[in-house]
């Protein structure tokens, strides 16, 4: 067997491509709605900048990044998210001078993982940050585009699930409370969990381990720690969600994995399928932009995994519909040519159209034509070349008809019109 791609990368196809298009130009339309605007920023980045914005602690810098030493001695990493990136180049680029900066991006990611259905060791995110304010409607605003997004996909039953963690002190001290309790357990938590207590005493409340998860049952809440002004805070994000009609659920274990987190963080899980998947994750990073060398600057983002998406769509059969119009079949030199012409006539009168260049025998162009899911077959002969006429072939109710290529686009509406009825 020749070289194959590496273990955790894979090929787009076409039949799929088509799925990937739909999601980012549905979120391309509603982010433009909204005032966003795209950023694009390297995938390779200095090491340093994911160690100081992500953690040392965290097991996206400890395990998972691909970093190595270039010719010129220099830590390199492919980027395993998006927001340290964007970060940077806010700051590089001074943008934080320019008000209050809505951006999105999308683009490929990289972390060492076990390979498995919807996560890779290539994949990709397409996010948004908000970059300037701190007022409790970014919070919603943000929730409330990505619900928008995902609707607008087509995922139905979607379920918010909301947190907060509070400030630095609020984290702090839940932080020491939830040390002290698990302590007395150590020996009992999975070994992933033993080394966190330590190191990132938070993200065992994301540990799938059974024995871990009973352990915790008991744990204190991340919410009984919160300021006053922490409470209200997220209080207010929930009433403004439940004015723009988003439901949540409470969920006081939900912290996310990288330590710029502050105040608000979410999921948003789908169970169309009756498992629930997390399709959109993310929060608030209030001290990330100053702690990477720029001015103390609030900040909110997200990030939906494209993968799983479109995953979730193949899922729920909304994964391919053709967008061919019109499925050219010609043989013979002369009507060949025409037919080339007339493809290209369509196309630029904003047709969708195919045009077979097999030369085999009309038997086997209408086998392609029906697998293409076209709506209609456009069939030139020796006899249609000879006399300038095209025969159109409506697949779904097997009607025919000649025309005069002359003829055909005189009326674009009513052509139009019999498109969307087959």
């Amino acid at each position: 067997m020749g070289i194959q791609a590496v273990r955790g990368t894979r090929d787009v196809l076409p039949g799929e491509i088509e799925n990937w298009q739909r999601i980012e130009a549905i979120a391309r339309e509603i982010l433009a709605r909204a005032a966003y605007q795209e950023i694009r920023t390297p995938i390779l980045e200095y090491t340093e900048l994911f160690q100081r914005g992500i953690g040392e602690a965290t097991d996206v810098v400890g395990k998972e990044m691909y970093t190595f030493t270039d010719k010129g001695d220099r830590s390199l990493t492919l980027r395993p998210e998006g927001t340290a990136g964007v970060v940077r180049s806010l700051i590089e680029n001074g943008l934080h001078t320019q008000g209050l900066q809505r951006l999105w991006y999308t683009g490929a990611m990289f972390r060492y993982e076990n390979p498995q259905a919807g996560r890779q060791r290539q994949f990709h995110q397409l996010g948004v940050e908000v970059l300037g304010s701190g007022d409790v409607r970014a919070d919603a605003e943000a929730i409330a585009i990505a619900t928008d997004i995902l609707q607008a996909i087509g995922l139905k039953d979607l379920t918010l699930q909301l947190n907060s963690i509070g400030n630095a002190d609020d984290r702090q001290k839940y932080r020491t409370a939830l040390v002290e309790f698990l302590t007395p357990f150590k020996d009992k938590l999975d070994p992933d969990s033993q080394t966190r207590l330590t190191k990132n005493p938070l993200r065992i409340l994301d540990s799938k381990n059974a024995q871990t998860q009973a352990i915790l049952e008991n744990a204190p809440s991340v919410l009984d720690y919160l300021s006053s002004e922490s409470k209200e805070r997220f209080d207010r994000v929930q009433s403004l969600l439940q004015d723009l009609g988003i439901s949540c659920n409470i969920n006081p274990r939900l912290v996310r994995g990288l330590d710029y987190y502050t105040h608000t963080v979410f999921e948003i899980q789908s169970d169309n399928l009756g498992a629930q998947a997390t399709v959109c994750a993310g929060g608030r990073y209030d001290g990330l932009v100053s702690q990477l060398g720029g001015p103390e600057t609030p900040a909110i983002g997200w990030a939906m995994g494209l993968e799983r998406l479109v995953i979730l769509l193949q899922q729920l059969e909304q994964n391919r519909q053709s967008t061919v119009d019109f499925y050219v079949v010609s043989r013979g030199e002369k009507a060949e040519a025409q037919a080339l012409k007339l493809a290209q006539l369509m196309r630029r009168n904003g047709f969708a159209t195919e045009l077979d260049m097999t030369g085999s025998a009309f038997g086997k162009q209408f086998k392609r034509a029906d697998r293409s899911g076209a709506k209609a077959c456009l069939i030139l002969g020796d006899a249609e070349a000879e006399n300038g006429t095209v025969q159109i072939k409506w697949l779904k109710s097997g009607e025919q008809s000649a025309i005069a290529q002359s003829e055909l686009l005189n009326d674009i509406d009513r052509l139009r019109q019999q498109l969307s009825e087959s």
